[in-house]
């Protein structure tokens, strides 16, 4: 039962995508709400990148000088790690899993209203391709803006290193500075960005796709948003495997 149940959702999705990248049949309002997307869902979420970026720079560095203390290793290598886990890992991967609870409830708790407010059968009534109306500019806009905001994730991390030397004295940030700089790897760089895109399109996606199919009132527009976060979650994991085992293998 529970295959028979994926396998009707995953071909729910697909057909959803289908209808999604069609022609917009209104280009320029599509624009207009590709635009306004950008603002709600990407620069609404730039205070909450670099706070949680900043404290999670600052923790990463603090933990990797209080655990691997060691005379035999260089104390720059504190400042190595640290960038290796914010390159690799933490802004892509875990900031996207932070974004889908932020983010893709958002998405879904929208369109589930609007589902169960019969705004979406109206715009069916009207000869729109609601589907591609609603949710492709969404998906756009957070295929655009996830590279910004992993950039200011990166950024705000190594801030946050460097504010672990000067406010708690823990080490110097001129061996920081050594370490985050040791055999730097560009590609890392845009590893995070690719993987970062794949995370974007599924938080977007499926979030839409459970909050465009809601089915009841209010109670399940809540049950599609959880379920989003989860199944986004999830999904944004497994992606994480895959992908770094393409791109770094």
């Amino acid at each position: 039962m529970f295959l028979l149940n994926g396998l009707r959702t995953f071909g729910e999705y697909l057909i959803l995508m289908k209808r999604v990248f069609g022609r917009p049949d209104r280009m320029r309002m599509s624009l207009k709400r590709y635009a306004n997307e950008i603002a709600e869902l990407g620069i609404s979420s730039i205070g909450i990148v670099l706070l949680i970026s900043l404290f999670i720079g600052a923790v990463i560095t603090v933990q990797i000088k209080l655990n691997i203390s060691n005379p035999l290793l260089p104390r720059w290598t504190v400042g190595y790690v640290t960038r290796e886990i914010m390159l690799l890992e933490f802004s892509s991967s875990i900031m996207c899993l932070i974004l889908a609870g932020k983010v893709g409830s958002n998405i879904a708790s929208e369109l589930g209203t609007m589902r169960v407010t019969q705004q979406i059968d109206a715009l069916e009534i009207m000869g729109i391709n609601s589907a591609n109306f609603l949710i492709l500019p969404k998906i756009a806009a957070m295929v655009t803006i996830i590279p910004i905001l992993v950039t200011f994730s990166i950024f705000a991390g190594i801030i946050g290193a460097y504010c672990s030397c000067w406010f708690l004295h823990i080490m110097t940030a001129i061996d920081l500075e050594y370490g985050l700089q040791y055999e730097f790897a560009e590609w890392y760089v845009w590893s995070s960005f690719i993987k970062s895109l794949f995370f974007a399109f599924i938080i977007a996606s499926v979030s839409a796709y459970y909050g465009y199919t809601v089915k009841g009132g209010s109670i399940d527009v809540g049950k599609a948003s959880t379920d989003s976060v989860v199944s986004s979650s999830v999904l944004i994991l497994f992606s994480d495997l895959v992908l770094t085992q393409l791109l770094m293998g």
